[in-house]
Protein backbone atom coordinates (compact mmCIF):
# COMPACT_ATOMS: atom_id res chain seq x y z
CA UNK A 1 0.00 0.00 0.00
CA UNK A 2 1.52 3.40 -1.39
CA UNK A 3 1.40 6.02 1.50
CA UNK A 4 0.17 9.34 0.24
CA UNK A 5 2.52 12.03 0.10
CA UNK A 6 1.85 15.47 0.70
CA UNK A 7 3.19 18.30 -1.14
CA UNK A 8 5.73 20.28 0.96
CA UNK A 9 4.57 24.02 1.12
CA UNK A 10 4.36 27.17 3.36
CA UNK A 11 1.26 29.27 2.79
CA UNK A 12 1.58 32.59 1.00
CA UNK A 13 3.09 35.93 2.35
CA UNK A 14 4.96 33.31 5.25
CA UNK A 15 9.06 34.07 4.96
CA UNK A 16 11.24 30.83 5.27
CA UNK A 17 15.36 31.36 4.70
CA UNK A 18 18.04 28.35 3.97
CA UNK A 19 20.55 28.24 6.98
CA UNK A 20 23.08 31.17 5.01
CA UNK A 21 20.14 33.51 5.11
CA UNK A 22 19.07 32.93 8.16
CA UNK A 23 22.40 33.71 9.47
CA UNK A 24 22.77 37.13 7.74
CA UNK A 25 19.10 37.62 9.13
CA UNK A 26 19.99 37.13 12.97
CA UNK A 27 23.06 39.11 12.25
CA UNK A 28 20.71 42.08 11.25
CA UNK A 29 18.74 41.48 14.38
CA UNK A 30 21.67 41.11 16.75
CA UNK A 31 23.16 44.25 15.50
CA UNK A 32 19.50 46.13 15.79
CA UNK A 33 19.61 44.49 19.14
CA UNK A 34 22.96 45.76 20.32
CA UNK A 35 22.12 48.68 19.45
CA UNK A 36 18.87 49.53 21.22
CA UNK A 37 20.61 48.20 24.88
CA UNK A 38 23.51 50.34 24.16
CA UNK A 39 20.85 53.06 24.67
CA UNK A 40 19.39 51.76 27.70
CA UNK A 41 16.10 50.29 26.17
CA UNK A 42 15.18 47.00 28.12
CA UNK A 43 13.80 43.85 26.25
CA UNK A 44 10.34 42.34 27.32
CA UNK A 45 8.45 39.44 25.25
CA UNK A 46 4.52 39.28 25.44
CA UNK A 47 2.06 36.80 24.43
CA UNK A 48 1.59 36.35 20.40
CA UNK A 49 -1.81 35.40 21.57
CA UNK A 50 -4.34 38.25 23.13
CA UNK A 51 -7.59 38.67 24.21
CA UNK A 52 -9.36 40.21 21.32
CA UNK A 53 -11.30 42.57 22.95
CA UNK A 54 -7.51 43.51 24.38
CA UNK A 55 -6.68 44.07 20.51
CA UNK A 56 -9.61 45.92 19.32
CA UNK A 57 -10.05 48.33 22.37
CA UNK A 58 -9.65 51.13 20.28
CA UNK A 59 -12.18 50.15 17.57
CA UNK A 60 -12.19 47.64 14.55
CA UNK A 61 -11.97 49.11 11.61
CA UNK A 62 -9.10 47.87 9.57
CA UNK A 63 -7.23 46.50 12.12
CA UNK A 64 -10.14 44.37 12.72
CA UNK A 65 -10.41 43.05 8.98
CA UNK A 66 -6.46 42.61 9.18
CA UNK A 67 -6.40 40.56 12.51
CA UNK A 68 -6.15 36.67 12.74
CA UNK A 69 -8.88 35.28 14.79
CA UNK A 70 -8.25 31.84 16.93
CA UNK A 71 -10.99 29.78 17.55
CA UNK A 72 -10.29 27.58 20.71
CA UNK A 73 -13.14 27.25 23.68
CA UNK A 74 -15.30 30.24 24.49
CA UNK A 75 -12.20 32.83 24.62
CA UNK A 76 -12.31 35.23 22.30
CA UNK A 77 -8.35 34.95 20.92
CA UNK A 78 -6.57 36.80 17.91
CA UNK A 79 -2.89 37.00 17.23
CA UNK A 80 -1.18 40.30 17.92
CA UNK A 81 -1.12 42.54 14.38
CA UNK A 82 1.83 44.70 16.64
CA UNK A 83 3.94 45.04 18.84
CA UNK A 84 2.52 48.46 19.99
CA UNK A 85 -0.90 47.44 21.33
CA UNK A 86 0.18 44.52 23.11
CA UNK A 87 2.82 47.14 25.11
CA UNK A 88 0.39 49.59 26.04
CA UNK A 89 -1.58 46.71 27.83
CA UNK A 90 2.10 45.43 28.95
CA UNK A 91 2.06 49.01 30.78
CA UNK A 92 -1.30 49.49 32.16
CA UNK A 93 -0.96 45.78 33.34
CA UNK A 94 2.14 46.30 34.86
CA UNK A 95 2.28 50.28 36.01
CA UNK A 96 3.29 49.79 39.55
CA UNK A 97 6.25 47.44 38.88
CA UNK A 98 8.37 49.39 36.17
CA UNK A 99 10.47 52.60 36.66
CA UNK A 100 9.43 55.75 34.71
CA UNK A 101 10.59 56.69 31.91
CA UNK A 102 9.68 53.38 31.02
CA UNK A 103 12.44 52.44 27.65
CA UNK A 104 11.36 49.09 26.29
CA UNK A 105 12.80 47.50 23.12
CA UNK A 106 10.36 44.15 21.35
CA UNK A 107 11.74 42.49 19.07
CA UNK A 108 9.07 39.43 17.87
CA UNK A 109 6.99 38.24 15.26
CA UNK A 110 3.36 39.72 14.57
CA UNK A 111 0.13 38.91 12.51
CA UNK A 112 -1.51 40.77 9.79
CA UNK A 113 -4.15 39.26 6.94
CA UNK A 114 -2.15 41.44 4.38
CA UNK A 115 -3.50 40.87 0.68
CA UNK A 116 -1.21 38.42 -1.10
CA UNK A 117 1.43 40.25 -2.91
CA UNK A 118 5.13 40.42 -3.36
CA UNK A 119 7.06 41.89 -0.19
CA UNK A 120 4.00 42.24 1.82
CA UNK A 121 4.04 39.13 4.60
CA UNK A 122 1.24 38.01 7.02
CA UNK A 123 3.97 36.85 9.63
CA UNK A 124 7.02 39.37 9.83
CA UNK A 125 9.60 40.71 12.26
CA UNK A 126 9.01 43.58 14.24
CA UNK A 127 12.01 45.74 16.00
CA UNK A 128 10.58 47.95 18.37
CA UNK A 129 11.49 50.62 21.31
CA UNK A 130 9.46 53.26 22.92
CA UNK A 131 10.04 55.55 25.86
CA UNK A 132 7.12 55.84 27.93
CA UNK A 133 6.11 58.62 30.34
CA UNK A 134 3.94 58.93 33.33
CA UNK A 135 2.17 61.96 33.12
CA UNK A 136 4.61 63.82 31.17
CA UNK A 137 7.79 63.18 28.68
CA UNK A 138 10.39 65.51 28.38
CA UNK A 139 10.45 66.54 24.60
CA UNK A 140 14.27 66.04 23.97
CA UNK A 141 13.38 62.37 24.26
CA UNK A 142 11.90 62.96 20.79
CA UNK A 143 15.56 63.89 19.84
CA UNK A 144 16.99 60.88 21.45
CA UNK A 145 15.03 58.93 19.04
CA UNK A 146 17.47 59.61 15.69
CA UNK A 147 20.16 59.10 17.42
CA UNK A 148 18.96 55.61 18.07
CA UNK A 149 18.21 55.19 14.46
CA UNK A 150 21.30 56.85 13.06
CA UNK A 151 23.76 54.51 15.30
CA UNK A 152 21.68 51.40 14.29
CA UNK A 153 21.79 51.92 10.34
CA UNK A 154 25.30 52.66 10.46
CA UNK A 155 25.74 49.79 12.56
CA UNK A 156 24.07 47.43 9.59
CA UNK A 157 26.41 48.84 7.20
CA UNK A 158 24.59 52.17 5.50
CA UNK A 159 26.33 55.80 5.46
CA UNK A 160 23.69 57.80 3.42
CA UNK A 161 20.80 57.88 4.87
CA UNK A 162 17.93 60.58 5.74
CA UNK A 163 15.94 60.72 9.20
CA UNK A 164 12.94 62.74 7.70
CA UNK A 165 10.87 64.77 10.30
CA UNK A 166 7.90 66.81 11.25
CA UNK A 167 5.70 67.29 13.94
CA UNK A 168 2.13 66.60 13.94
CA UNK A 169 1.22 69.70 15.73
CA UNK A 170 2.25 71.76 12.63
CA UNK A 171 -0.15 70.14 10.28
CA UNK A 172 -2.91 70.24 12.47
CA UNK A 173 -2.18 73.70 13.35
CA UNK A 174 -1.90 74.77 9.90
CA UNK A 175 -5.20 73.22 8.14
CA UNK A 176 -7.07 74.38 11.51
CA UNK A 177 -6.26 78.20 10.35
CA UNK A 178 -7.28 77.08 6.90
CA UNK A 179 -10.26 76.17 8.67
CA UNK A 180 -10.66 72.80 7.80
CA UNK A 181 -12.73 70.72 10.36
CA UNK A 182 -10.64 67.57 10.22
CA UNK A 183 -7.35 68.16 10.04
CA UNK A 184 -6.73 63.82 9.83
CA UNK A 185 -8.50 63.70 6.75
CA UNK A 186 -6.13 66.23 5.40
CA UNK A 187 -3.20 64.73 6.93
CA UNK A 188 -3.78 60.92 5.18
CA UNK A 189 -4.29 62.44 1.95
CA UNK A 190 -0.63 64.53 1.98
CA UNK A 191 0.52 61.30 3.59
CA UNK A 192 0.25 59.09 0.17
CA UNK A 193 1.97 62.02 -2.14
CA UNK A 194 4.98 59.86 -2.31
CA UNK A 195 3.03 56.81 -3.60
CA UNK A 196 0.01 58.23 -5.30
CA UNK A 197 1.30 62.03 -6.29
CA UNK A 198 0.12 65.46 -5.91
CA UNK A 199 -2.46 64.89 -8.79
CA UNK A 200 -4.35 62.08 -7.12
CA UNK A 201 -3.50 63.92 -3.50
CA UNK A 202 -5.60 66.78 -5.20
CA UNK A 203 -8.68 64.91 -5.85
CA UNK A 204 -8.64 62.78 -2.62
CA UNK A 205 -8.75 66.67 -0.80
CA UNK A 206 -11.70 68.17 -3.22
CA UNK A 207 -13.91 64.77 -2.10
CA UNK A 208 -13.43 65.21 1.37
CA UNK A 209 -15.21 68.55 1.07
CA UNK A 210 -11.78 70.82 1.01
CA UNK A 211 -12.17 74.00 -1.30
CA UNK A 212 -9.65 74.94 -3.96
CA UNK A 213 -8.32 77.92 -1.98
CA UNK A 214 -7.48 75.42 0.71
CA UNK A 215 -5.87 72.83 -1.37
CA UNK A 216 -3.34 75.35 -3.11
CA UNK A 217 -2.43 76.52 0.26
CA UNK A 218 -2.19 72.99 1.55
CA UNK A 219 0.42 72.54 -1.77
CA UNK A 220 2.35 76.17 -1.16
CA UNK A 221 2.72 74.77 2.47
CA UNK A 222 4.41 71.00 2.28
CA UNK A 223 6.26 72.26 -0.57
CA UNK A 224 8.41 74.39 1.85
CA UNK A 225 12.00 73.23 1.21
CA UNK A 226 15.77 73.80 2.65
CA UNK A 227 17.91 72.88 5.30
CA UNK A 228 15.91 72.09 9.19
CA UNK A 229 16.71 76.02 9.96
CA UNK A 230 15.67 77.49 6.75
CA UNK A 231 12.30 75.69 6.99
CA UNK A 232 11.60 76.51 10.68
CA UNK A 233 12.07 80.61 9.70
CA UNK A 234 9.90 79.97 6.71
CA UNK A 235 7.19 78.39 9.25
CA UNK A 236 8.01 81.12 11.65
CA UNK A 237 7.71 83.47 8.63
CA UNK A 238 3.66 82.77 7.75
CA UNK A 239 2.98 84.71 11.13
CA UNK A 240 0.06 82.12 12.04
CA UNK A 241 -1.16 82.74 15.80
CA UNK A 242 -2.82 79.18 15.76
CA UNK A 243 -1.62 77.63 19.28
CA UNK A 244 -1.07 74.38 18.25
CA UNK A 245 1.04 74.89 14.93
CA UNK A 246 3.49 77.56 17.43
CA UNK A 247 3.19 74.41 20.04
CA UNK A 248 4.64 72.21 16.90
CA UNK A 249 7.46 74.57 16.00
CA UNK A 250 8.89 75.40 18.61
CA UNK A 251 8.78 71.69 19.49
CA UNK A 252 10.71 70.51 16.07
CA UNK A 253 12.40 73.28 16.94
CA UNK A 254 13.83 72.14 20.07
CA UNK A 255 14.55 68.68 18.48
CA UNK A 256 16.42 70.16 15.89
CA UNK A 257 18.62 71.94 18.44
CA UNK A 258 19.76 68.95 20.10
CA UNK A 259 20.33 66.34 17.58
CA UNK A 260 23.88 67.52 16.76
CA UNK A 261 24.52 67.02 20.59
CA UNK A 262 23.06 63.53 20.36
CA UNK A 263 25.64 63.11 17.74
CA UNK A 264 23.30 62.92 14.46
CA UNK A 265 25.12 64.65 11.18
CA UNK A 266 23.26 67.12 9.50
CA UNK A 267 23.12 65.43 6.50
CA UNK A 268 21.89 62.04 8.14
CA UNK A 269 18.27 64.16 8.98
CA UNK A 270 15.79 66.35 7.30
CA UNK A 271 12.73 68.31 7.71
CA UNK A 272 9.99 67.40 5.84
CA UNK A 273 6.91 68.96 6.14
CA UNK A 274 4.70 66.03 3.92
CA UNK A 275 5.59 63.17 6.42
CA UNK A 276 2.69 62.75 8.25
CA UNK A 277 2.28 59.20 9.01
CA UNK A 278 -1.04 57.80 8.68
CA UNK A 279 -1.88 56.50 11.74
CA UNK A 280 -4.37 58.07 14.47
CA UNK A 281 -2.30 58.23 17.66
CA UNK A 282 0.84 60.13 16.62
CA UNK A 283 0.38 63.76 17.97
CA UNK A 284 4.09 65.03 17.53
CA UNK A 285 7.10 64.51 16.18
CA UNK A 286 7.24 61.61 13.49
CA UNK A 287 9.61 60.21 11.66
CA UNK A 288 10.66 58.39 8.00
CA UNK A 289 14.27 56.73 7.74
CA UNK A 290 15.11 56.75 3.68
CA UNK A 291 18.16 55.04 2.23
CA UNK A 292 19.00 57.60 -0.37
CA UNK A 293 20.76 55.02 -2.69
CA UNK A 294 17.57 52.85 -2.48
CA UNK A 295 14.40 55.30 -2.10
CA UNK A 296 11.91 53.39 -3.93
CA UNK A 297 12.19 50.89 -1.11
CA UNK A 298 10.36 53.49 1.15
CA UNK A 299 10.57 54.04 4.73
CA UNK A 300 12.70 51.50 6.60
CA UNK A 301 12.07 52.81 10.11
CA UNK A 302 9.40 55.06 11.03
CA UNK A 303 7.55 56.12 14.22
CA UNK A 304 6.88 59.27 16.55
CA UNK A 305 4.94 60.73 19.57
CA UNK A 306 1.62 59.97 21.08
CA UNK A 307 -0.02 61.49 23.91
CA UNK A 308 -1.19 59.06 25.73
CA UNK A 309 -0.03 55.25 24.91
CA UNK A 310 -2.95 53.16 27.40
CA UNK A 311 -5.83 55.11 27.35
CA UNK A 312 -8.10 52.34 26.44
CA UNK A 313 -6.43 50.41 29.73
CA UNK A 314 -5.88 52.92 32.19
CA UNK A 315 -6.81 56.30 33.88
CA UNK A 316 -3.32 57.06 34.09
CA UNK A 317 -2.01 59.12 31.54
CA UNK A 318 1.29 57.55 29.61
CA UNK A 319 2.96 59.96 26.89
CA UNK A 320 5.53 58.24 24.83
CA UNK A 321 7.60 58.46 21.34
CA UNK A 322 8.97 55.32 19.97
CA UNK A 323 9.82 53.51 15.99
CA UNK A 324 9.47 50.78 14.52
CA UNK A 325 11.58 48.65 12.06
CA UNK A 326 10.03 45.97 10.01
CA UNK A 327 12.61 43.73 9.77
CA UNK A 328 11.64 40.94 7.69
CA UNK A 329 10.33 43.40 5.09
CA UNK A 330 13.34 45.22 5.61
CA UNK A 331 15.82 42.07 5.24
CA UNK A 332 13.70 40.59 1.82
CA UNK A 333 13.92 43.71 -0.02
CA UNK A 334 17.55 44.30 0.81
CA UNK A 335 18.33 40.64 -0.35
CA UNK A 336 16.38 41.22 -3.72
CA UNK A 337 17.96 44.44 -4.10
CA UNK A 338 21.35 43.03 -3.97
CA UNK A 339 22.28 44.82 -1.29
CA UNK A 340 23.22 42.56 1.33
CA UNK A 341 24.12 38.78 0.51
CA UNK A 342 24.18 35.71 2.70
CA UNK A 343 27.25 34.51 0.26
CA UNK A 344 29.83 34.94 2.76
CA UNK A 345 28.09 33.82 6.08
CA UNK A 346 29.19 31.27 7.92
CA UNK A 347 29.15 29.89 11.99
CA UNK A 348 32.14 27.41 11.91
CA UNK A 349 35.31 28.79 11.31
CA UNK A 350 36.83 25.66 10.41
CA UNK A 351 35.99 22.06 9.57
CA UNK A 352 37.57 19.35 11.12
CA UNK A 353 38.60 16.23 8.73
CA UNK A 354 40.13 13.12 10.69
CA UNK A 355 41.64 10.64 8.11
CA UNK A 356 40.45 7.05 8.53
CA UNK A 357 40.81 5.43 12.22
CA UNK A 358 41.75 9.14 13.45
CA UNK A 359 38.27 10.14 14.44
CA UNK A 360 39.17 9.79 18.27
CA UNK A 361 41.63 12.82 17.74
CA UNK A 362 39.56 14.57 15.37
CA UNK A 363 36.98 15.23 18.09
CA UNK A 364 39.51 15.65 20.51
CA UNK A 365 40.67 18.35 18.33
CA UNK A 366 37.10 20.09 17.73
CA UNK A 367 36.54 20.16 21.72
CA UNK A 368 39.87 21.97 22.46
CA UNK A 369 38.72 24.34 19.64
CA UNK A 370 35.64 25.24 21.20
CA UNK A 371 36.96 25.26 24.51
CA UNK A 372 38.69 28.50 23.09
CA UNK A 373 35.41 29.82 21.84
CA UNK A 374 36.60 28.88 18.01
CA UNK A 375 33.64 27.70 16.15
CA UNK A 376 34.39 24.37 14.74
CA UNK A 377 32.49 21.21 13.22
CA UNK A 378 33.67 17.87 12.66
CA UNK A 379 32.92 15.72 9.69
CA UNK A 380 32.89 12.09 10.55
CA UNK A 381 31.24 10.57 7.39
CA UNK A 382 32.78 8.23 5.17
CA UNK A 383 33.17 9.56 2.04
CA UNK A 384 36.12 10.94 -0.30
CA UNK A 385 38.53 13.60 0.89
CA UNK A 386 36.99 15.76 -2.46
CA UNK A 387 33.37 15.28 -1.24
CA UNK A 388 34.25 16.68 2.44
CA UNK A 389 36.18 19.35 0.96
CA UNK A 390 33.28 20.10 -1.22
CA UNK A 391 31.00 20.04 2.04
CA UNK A 392 33.12 22.94 3.93
CA UNK A 393 32.96 25.27 0.20
CA UNK A 394 29.24 24.50 0.41
CA UNK A 395 28.90 26.07 3.39
CA UNK A 396 31.16 28.67 3.36
CA UNK A 397 33.59 27.56 6.26
CA UNK A 398 36.74 28.98 5.37
CA UNK A 399 39.51 26.47 7.04
CA UNK A 400 39.84 23.03 7.04
CA UNK A 401 42.10 21.31 9.20
CA UNK A 402 42.43 17.68 8.62
CA UNK A 403 44.35 14.72 10.91
CA UNK A 404 46.09 12.11 10.55
CA UNK A 405 49.35 9.66 11.55
CA UNK A 406 51.11 12.85 10.90
CA UNK A 407 49.32 15.40 12.86
CA UNK A 408 49.11 12.71 15.72
CA UNK A 409 52.63 11.96 16.16
CA UNK A 410 54.09 15.79 15.28
CA UNK A 411 51.45 17.66 17.60
CA UNK A 412 50.94 20.00 13.44
CA UNK A 413 48.41 20.30 12.53
CA UNK A 414 47.58 21.21 8.60
CA UNK A 415 45.22 23.95 8.25
CA UNK A 416 43.97 24.53 4.25
CA UNK A 417 42.57 28.22 3.44
CA UNK A 418 39.38 27.00 1.69
CA UNK A 419 39.57 30.14 -0.53
CA UNK A 420 43.41 30.54 -2.00
CA UNK A 421 44.24 26.90 -1.55
CA UNK A 422 46.79 27.72 0.79
CA UNK A 423 48.20 25.34 3.30
CA UNK A 424 49.72 25.99 6.64
CA UNK A 425 51.50 23.38 9.41
CA UNK A 426 50.36 24.94 12.53
CA UNK A 427 50.23 24.16 16.41
CA UNK A 428 47.21 23.91 18.24
CA UNK A 429 48.55 27.31 19.75
CA UNK A 430 48.96 28.33 16.35
CA UNK A 431 45.25 26.83 14.82
CA UNK A 432 43.62 28.64 17.42
CA UNK A 433 45.53 32.36 17.37
CA UNK A 434 44.84 31.98 13.24
CA UNK A 435 41.54 31.28 13.36
CA UNK A 436 40.51 33.55 15.80
CA UNK A 437 41.55 36.24 13.41
CA UNK A 438 38.45 35.14 11.15
CA UNK A 439 35.70 37.66 11.23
Amino acid sequence: MSKNIVKPSILPGFMELTPQSQMLFNNMMDTVRKNYEKFGFLPIDTPVIEKTEVLLAKGGGETEKQIYQVVKGSTEMSLRFDLTVPLARYVAQHYSELAFPFRRYHIAKVYRGERNQRGRFREFYQADIDIIGNGSLDIINDAEIPSVIYSTFKDLGFDNFTIRMNNRKILTGFFSSLGVEDPYIVMRAVDKLEKIGLEKVTEELLANGIDKDSIESIIGFIGIKGSPAEIIDSLNSLNIEHEVFLEGVKEIGTVVGYLKLFGVPENNYALDLTIARGLDYYTGTVYETILNDYPDIGSVCSGGRYDDLASHYTNQKLPGVGISIGLTRLFYQLEEAGIISSENYHLSKVLVIPMEGYSAEGIQLAAKLRAEDVYAQIYLEDAKLGKKFNYADKLGIPYVAVIGEEEKSSGMYTLRNMKTGEQTRLSIEGVIQKLREIH
